[in-house]
């Protein structure tokens, strides 16, 4: 590991469970000032989860408005654009220390911002609000490519949820399952799979299964940031809503639930906000800080 020049504190947190043994891991620096990308990604390496957050002063545009930082994600591998789980875990850490409100969190991919409100029982629990969302045509030779990467053909689809990219911060190509069977058997080539999505700047592949009008299952292939899989991905979630809004698929004024996590022995839920005439999507979650004696 690179010798950081200075030692900050590390946090480690969960999101999207209250509990520390579900949703996903994440590595939280709250005070980064000082830390080169170097010392960033060594760190994030070290840890070993899908990412890890690192707070420092605003820039300029946001400079005297409260609770405002600038924040930086780092995989084992890259730094990526945005991180939706590592945005919960970094706010319920931040309202632990500081208490519950607004934070506004200037990221590579715009300004996000973050609110954690408590419960009567005393559970925190964050809402970011992503950068505008898009959702573009996935290439029929891409989602071929795709297919054969995981394992899977065609008729493995479910063809209500036509293939697509999702944008909400980072991009992530949308397969839908046909199954719930399909979507438990996840077993890809990992070098392939990372290659093509880096061809396609890809952050994850957000595989679907839909349960019901509202409750979906879903699984994320993170093969370019050096884990096979995302416990619980809240960029993709982002980026899933406004899809499914988009096509049609639920109603503009919605409240989803994706359970994600689960097949890989850590469970967790984020909750999907799409509003009527505001095309950004709010994703929820809860969180709980990782004891040190169970952290890696």
């Amino acid at each position: 590991m690179t010798t950081l020049h200075r030692s900050p504190e590390i946090l480690r947190y969960t999101a999207f469970s209250a509990d520390p043994a579900g949703g996903n891991p994440a590595g939280v620096v709250l005070d980064a000032a000082g830390l080169s990308d170097e010392d960033q990604l060594a760190i994030a390496a070290e840890l070993g989860y899908s990412e890890t957050a690192f707070l420092t002063a605003p820039p300029a545009e946001l400079a005297g408005q409260e609770r405002a930082y600038t924040v930086r994600y780092f995989s084992p591998q890259a730094e990526v654009s945005f991180c939706g789980h590592a945005t919960i875990a970094t706010a319920i850490a931040y309202a632990e220390r500081h208490g519950p409100g607004d934070m506004l969190l200037a990221t590579p991919a715009g300004t996000v911002p973050v609110t954690v409100t408590k419960a009567p029982d005393g559970a925190l629990r964050a809402t970011l609000t992503s950068v505008e969302p898009a959702v573009h045509d996935a290439a029929g030779k891409d989602i071929t490519d795709a297919l054969d990467a995981l394992g899977w053909s065609a008729t493995d689809l479910d063809p209500a949820f036509p293939p697509r990219i999702g944008y909400a911060g980072a991009r992530h190509l949308i397969l839908a399952a046909a199954t719930r069977a399909r979507l438990a058997d996840l077993a890809y080539d990992f070098e392939r799979l990372k290659g093509f999505m880096t061809s396609l700047d890809l952050t994850t592949v957000q595989l679907v299964w839909r349960e019901s009008e509202t409750v979906f299952h879903v699984r994320d292939p993170f093969p370019v940031g050096g884990v096979v899989e995302d416990p619980a991905t809240g960029a993709a979630a982002a980026a899933f809503g406004a899809y499914a809004r988009e096509l049609g698929l639920v109603p503009e004024e919605s409240v989803l639930v994706l359970h994600q996590g689960a097949d890989m022995g850590r469970p967790g839920e984020l909750r999907v906000e799409l509003h009527a005439g505001d095309a950004r999507v709010r994703v929820s979650g809860t969180g709980a800080r990782i004891p040190e004696s169970g952290a890696l």
